[in-house]
C-alpha cells in the first residue's frame, strides 16, 4: 500500500502542480478532479486526478 500523500489542500495543490487555485476549482466543478469540503467550502483536491489532468494538458 502507498503510503504517499493524494490529498492536498488548494494552496498545497496550487503550488505543487504549478496550476492556479482558480483553475483547480474549475476543474472541480468541471467533474475532473475529486474534492471534500466541510461547510460547503472545497478544503481537499484529489492530487491523483490533478495529476493526470496537468499531464492530459501538457502531455509530460
Amino acid at each position: 500500500m502507498s503510503m504517499d500523500k493524494i490529498w492536498y489542500t488548494l494552496d498545497e495543490a496550487a503550488a505543487k502542480f504549478g496550476v492556479p487555485s482558480a483553475r483547480i476549482l474549475s476543474w472541480v466543478e468541471d467533474g475532473l478532479v475529486r474534492s471534500e469540503d466541510e461547510g460547503g467550502k472545497i478544503v481537499r483536491v484529489n492530487g491523483d486526478d490533478l495529476e493526470l489532468k496537468v499531464e492530459e494538458l501538457t502531455g509530460l
